[in-house]
């Protein structure tokens, strides 16, 4: 099951979230979807440079906002905003909305390495420049350890180097819990348009377990409970313990001794 269904369509509604999000009759629903997809599209080629993972799509009241998350924020905004308003009108026109209506939000991935689309992506920008494949795709599991990922896998299936016979190889370092719903796996999927043939890359990412609030809620309260523990517990007794006041005065001084 984990390796014929797609890792992000199954978690949907367990540790992922839809990337469009709207109701709609049953008449409107085949065109909005359509209309998304070609949103999609023609951001995705006007912002080939910008190294943009995925474009959420929410509409509410006659008005849409669509959210771009992307590794260079720089790039899409542009000087003084002049490029995201350009783009943001020609959105207008394909969504066929008044301007005001259309909303871009910019949102900047942190860390790019552990983004399984751009990492999909930046290995298929080398296959096109002929570096060799088995090098950018152990250059590219190394720095996504090095990010912090629990486990990554990068997949390619094609004419690899050029070869007469199309093969698949793939690479894997950590851990990918493909059959574990909580798995918080990122999937990405590129291809690479050399002049031999067009190549896959398949990628994914694990980056921890997403537990559900109960367990949440029992994972705090545990370090509590050892802290109150540890509280409880009598601290070790010190090298000569101090003699309480009336045992002082009862005991003779030394200088009294000497007297005597």
């Amino acid at each position: 099951m984990g390796q014929k269904v797609n890792p992000i369509g199954i978690r949907l509604g367990i540790t992922r979230d839809w990337t469009s999000k709207w109701y709609a009759s049953k008449k409107q629903f085949p065109l909005l979807v359509h209309t998304d997809f070609r949103v999609r599209e023609f951001l995705k080629k006007r912002l080939a440079d910008a190294s943009v993972s995925r474009i959420l799509i929410e509409r509410a009241a006659k008005k849409v906002n669509i959210t771009i998350q992307t590794a260079r924020p720089g790039i899409v905004i542009g000087k003084k905003g002049e490029d995201i308003e350009k783009l943001r009108a020609e959105t207008a026109k394909l969504l066929g909305m008044a301007m005001l209506d259309v909303r871009l939000n910019i949102s900047e991935i942190r860390k790019p390495e552990l983004d399984a689309q751009l990492v999909a992506e930046s290995i298929s920008q080398q296959i096109e420049k002929r570096v060799m494949f088995r090098r950018a795709m152990k250059r590219a599991v190394m720095s996504t350890m090095r990010s912090g990922a629990l486990g990554i896998k990068v997949r390619m299936s094609g004419r690899l180097n050029g070869s007469e016979i199309a093969r698949t190889e793939w690479y894997r370092e950590g851990r990918i819990p493909l059959h574990t719903f909580r798995a918080d796996i990122d999937y990405g999927l590129a291809e690479a348009k050399t002049t031999y043939g067009v190549i896959g890359i398949k990628v994914w990412i694990f980056k921890g377990e997403v537990f559900d609030q109960a367990q949440l809620d029992r994972q705090a309260a545990e370090p509590a409970a050892v802290e109150t523990a540890a509280a409880a517990t009598p601290a070790p007794a010190a090298a000569a313990p101090a003699a309480t006041p009336a045992a002082a005065a009862s005991a003779p001084s030394a200088g009294a001794e000497v007297a005597g």
